[in-house]
């Protein structure tokens, strides 16, 4: 595969972007679309499709071997579906036989991935997670997703979703999650829980603008309610980041995600709760990092995924 590139596809509950990945990890060429998550399952294909088609116009599409899919969750990687608890039209869609399909993929390889599965493979093979043999790498955005390296190896579980952290329960009588469950951690540390809190608590957003960008800009501005939207957010992911390091004893866990674009807001925060829930001696230890990749993680991820189709 000595001058092959990859193809790859992150499907988030915000955007949908496909990019071209050399084998060192450097994106070559990129399109997105918004995610029409509001729409029905065809409709977001569409768009998916509609970003591979730019994308393979590019004179380097002849050099794919393969296409590799990241995807928010949870996924199957098994079935090769996926149900991302942002977009509702996506309940068991067959991702992998439809992408594989598109005029300009068949008879490529593909594979699919977790969004959380694909940014601990970008970043332990590429970024933050380099150094260590146990890592936990999320992905703190539209939702909270979660990818684990163990022992020097991805770990995904049967179906692809082990270490899908936004979904454990950090408040067992906590507000009720669309997955099902109660008090899991998306709903509490997510960019979309950030401003939900926010505006809940009365924050007034400027020029109507209610997102989680717009919250971080009061924030740097020192307004109370925003500083404590995002330490709420933090103390979150503290308690779910403490509970799977103590569970699986972690060498570092990697922040990459959109909300982790904010830096300290949520860093800052975020270092100060762990010492109070890492607190056992082996967990206390854990070293905490921004991604390296920033928001390319989802796609260098999801193309490290697909080289590994051909590594012994």
């Amino acid at each position: 595969m000595s001058d092959a590139l990859l193809a790859a596809l992150d499907v988030g509950g915000t955007k949908i972007a496909a990019a071209l990945v050399s084998p060192d990890g450097a994106v070559l060429a990129r399109t997105r679309r918004p995610t029409p998550a509001d729409r029905d399952a065809e409709a977001v294909l569409a768009a998916a499709a509609e970003a591979l088609t730019e994308l393979a116009d590019s004179a380097l599409w002849p050099r794919v071997a393969a296409l590799g899919i990241g995807s928010a969750g949870p996924v199957d990687i098994s079935r090769g579906t996926v149900s991302p608890v942002n977009i509702p039209g996506w309940r068991g869609f067959p991702i992998v036989e439809r992408i594989a399909a598109h005029p300009a993929v068949k008879g490529l390889p593909v594979t699919l991935a977790g969004d959380g599965i694909a940014i601990a493979a970008a970043e332990h093979r590429y970024g933050a997670a380099r150094p260590y043999r146990n890592a936990l790498c999320l992905v703190v955005s539209t939702g909270v997703g979660g990818g684990l390296v163990l022992n020097n190896e991805l770990h995904t579980g049967t179906t692809g979703n082990a270490g899908h952290i936004g979904h454990i329960s950090v408040a067992f009588d906590g507000e009720p999650c669309p997955c099902g469950s109660r008090g899991c951690l998306e709903r509490y540390a997510s960019g979309t829980a950030i401003a939900r809190y926010a505006l809940d608590t009365g924050w007034r957003p400027p020029a109507d603008d209610a997102s989680a960008v717009a919250v971080a800009a009061s924030a740097r501005t020192g307004d109370p309610l925003a500083l404590a939207a995002f330490d709420r957010a933090a103390r979150a992911l503290a308690a779910g980041i403490a509970a799977t390091a103590t569970l699986v004893e972690l060498d570092a866990a990697v922040i990459g995600g959109g909300v982790a674009e904010t830096g300290d807001l949520l860093l800052a925060p975020l270092r100060t709760h762990l010492t109070t829930y890492a607190a056992l001696p082996f967990a206390a230890s854990l070293h905490l990092h921004r991604a390296q990749l920033g928001t390319d993680a989802g796609l260098v991820g999801a193309a490290a995924v697909a080289a590994a189709l051909f590594e012994p």
